[in-house]
């Protein structure tokens, strides 16, 4: 059974009781009334979901219309239904039986639909890629890359634990996903939320939690540089050029930086985007400037988090915590 043949869907609640004993999947978002009074098409989701929610930003919009609108039109009577319970931390797989229905009876969970539950395993019969993946931060998802795994734990002969046998190959890929969505998190917030002179002020304070003195040069100024760092009281100078553009750095720009520099100053070029090949060609013979693009500058907010002022660590919550990884030969 492939994952062509049959459409597999991810669902969370809070209420794992709800979901068990009245053998249903559901989601919230009560303020919206009956589903199926809206038309049969994503923008009139949009549209009610805006009228009733118009404080929500326009990403949480389209989010949650799309996922109200997969539930009452997308999801189909067979189709297979992952639901991982925290309560007894089980994976619990069911076959969609119902049509969508409004129960005003519930207090939350309104949006309804039938299920049979198939079958219900330990989280450790699972690898921890497929764990990962039902473990979207979405309500209602799709599963895709673990979908032949979840079916085959509908097996009768299925008896897989993850916990006995060797080394999980999963482990390796679903770090490196990890780490590259906390990447794209971080480079995201920066770029939606630090544009200009309020970019260069974060830069300050990276390089400050790096154990530099920096000094934010005015507003307006017409020296080309934006920061103005030290190591310690002695030189050298460090003069520090932001940009939040989007595209690339183009070489003329890093030369109008060294333009400005005086002997025995040294130069630092920080972008949220990259450097053309020409402008990496010259940074690569020009050892007095270095050029940071937005993955290096990631590492280093990442490196030195722990150290930023809690007003960038607000703008960008990051939580510690450890993952699997792969053993070394």
């Amino acid at each position: 059974m492939s994952n062509e043949e049959k459409r597999i869907w991810g669902i969370h609640t809070q209420d794992d009781r709800l979901f068990l004993r009245d053998k249903i999947i559901a989601i919230g978002w009560n303020a919206m009334g009956d589903l199926s009074d809206i038309d049969a098409n994503r923008d009139a989701f949009k549209e009610k979901y805006t009228q009733v929610y118009p404080d929500a930003k326009k990403g949480n919009i389209a989010t949650g219309a799309g996922m109200l609108y997969r539930f009452c039109h997308e999801i189909q009577i067979g189709d297979y239904v992952i639901f991982p319970s925290k309560s007894n931390r089980e994976v619990n797989i069911g076959i969609v039986e119902g049509d969508y229905v409004y129960d005003p009876n519930q207090i939350e969970y309104v949006q309804t639909r039938k299920v049979k539950w198939l079958k219900h395993l330990p989280r450790m019969a699972f690898s921890q890629g497929a764990l990962y993946e039902i473990g979207s931060a979405l309500t209602l998802f799709s599963v895709k890359n673990y979908a032949d795994e979840f079916l085959g734990a509908l097996d009768k002969n299925f008896n897989k634990n993850y916990s006995s046998d060797s080394e999980d190959e999963s482990v390796g890929a679903t770090a490196d996903d990890i780490v590259e969505s906390t990447r794209d998190f971080i480079l995201k917030e920066l770029s939606r939320q630090l544009k200009g002179y309020d970019l260069e002020s974060f830069v300050a304070d990276l390089l400050r939690a790096m154990g530099y003195r920096t000094t934010v040069s005015a507003k307006g100024g017409d020296s080309g540089i934006d920061i103005t760092a030290y190591k310690d009281e002695l030189p050298p100078r460090i003069l520090v050029q932001v940009k939040s553009t989007d595209s690339d750095i183009r070489e003329s720009t890093i030369q109008s930086l060294k333009g400005a520099m005086r002997e025995g100053d040294y130069g630092l070029f920080v972008t949220l985007s990259n450097y053309t090949k020409n402008a990496q060609k010259y940074l690569d013979s020009t050892p007095i400037i270095r050029g940071i693009n937005g993955t290096e500058l990631v590492d280093l907010i990442l490196k030195y988090y722990k150290d930023l002022s809690d007003k960038y660590r607000k703008m960008i919550p990051l939580k510690q915590v450890y993952i699997p990884v792969p053993r070394e030969e």
